[in-house]
């Protein structure tokens, strides 16, 4: 949403606050794909594998919670850059964690990769045609891991994704070993991207330089009379946003989700539509179960990584 509102306004996001927010929604990922492996494997039989991923997601909610203040749902990136600045002794606590974090995904994929049982009970399991997803609008790991490469990080880039190095990751097995796969590959690829960000964030603003959008420093607010009318008017009235209409997508975890902004040039948007992964994926869910065994449907399923509140309309 910040995003599309931003580009209705047309704001400069300073360099930083791009590159924050890159890092901050690959920790993100990484946070989202490890509850995904740990419940899903769980689900199969291997619950040794829920504890060792809630063990690094414990150290990424103490990241994100010394970022933003919250371990979870964090208010954190704002329109018009981010709303504080990374706080001291960040490097560290990220530099510490991404540094041993590819040795626990090969940790996971010893354990997982040739254990007869799991391949077994995930390849060639939840099998669905590529032409089914895209009539259905899946997208994100499902419809990569059957063979498309769509990924709006490379497809559509923004917050300076063409910045940084990484790959889309591709599988063609079509099944719940490939949807593992995938997000097995994504991990990695997410920590080379929140390595680039530690070894390269720039210096300068966190916010950009929009007074009538953006609320002023607290100190110039107190001593400041311009200062203060912009604080007043923007908490008591919002901000102006010019008339059109934008449509923005991200790549989140389970796949696209977007925002379709409408504006009439006041200061409270005229229409807002979200596009939510969760709700287009489970739309496949008759065709993936199709000629699925009843004891493959838990799997079949779980490979979705569908959250029941991101369908609700």
């Amino acid at each position: 949403y910040c995003l599309a509102v931003e580009k209705l306004l047309q704001l400069e996001i300073p360099p930083r606050a791009q590159w924050t927010r890159v890092m901050l929604t690959e920790l993100s990922r990484l946070n989202s794909h490890l509850v995904w492996l740990g419940t899903h494997a769980l689900d199969i039989g291997a619950m040794s594998m829920f504890f060792y991923c809630f063990r690094e997601r414990e150290d990424l909610l103490r990241i994100l919670e010394m970022v933003s203040g919250q371990r979870m749902m964090g208010s954190y990136i704002r329109i018009g850059g981010i709303s504080m600045d990374l706080p001291r002794g960040w490097q560290n606590a990220v530099g510490k964690f991404i540094r041993q974090f590819p040795s626990r995904v090969d940790q996971y994929e010893s354990l997982l990769n040739s254990n007869p049982i799991w391949t077994h009970r995930t390849q060639g399991v939840g099998y669905m045609a590529l032409d089914d997803m895209l009539d259905l609008g899946i997208t994100g790991p499902m419809i990569r891991a059957a063979g498309l490469s769509m990924d709006a990080r490379k497809n559509e880039p923004y917050s300076s994704y063409d910045k940084f190095n990484f790959e889309a990751c591709v599988e063609t097995s079509n099944d719940v070993w490939g949807r593992y796969r995938v997000r097995m590959r994504e991990m990695r690829e997410s920590a080379k991207i929140i390595t680039q960000a530690l070894e390269g964030m720039p210096e300068g603003p966190f916010q950009a330089d929009a007074p009538h959008v953006v609320l002023p420093d607290r100190e110039k607010m107190k001593t400041q009379m311009e200062a203060l009318i912009y604080h007043f008017k923007i908490v008591t009235e919002g901000f102006r946003v010019p008339a059109g209409e934008v449509y923005q997508v991200v790549e989140s975890p389970r796949g696209e989700i977007a925002y379709y902004v409408n504006s009439d040039g006041t200061a409270k948007p005229m229409r807002v539509h979200m596009r939510t992964p969760s709700f287009g994926n489970l739309q496949g869910l008759p065709k993936l179960l199709e000629n699925t065994l009843i004891a493959d449907s838990i799997a079949a399923l779980g490979s979705m990584d569908f959250v029941l509140g991101d369908t609700d309309r």
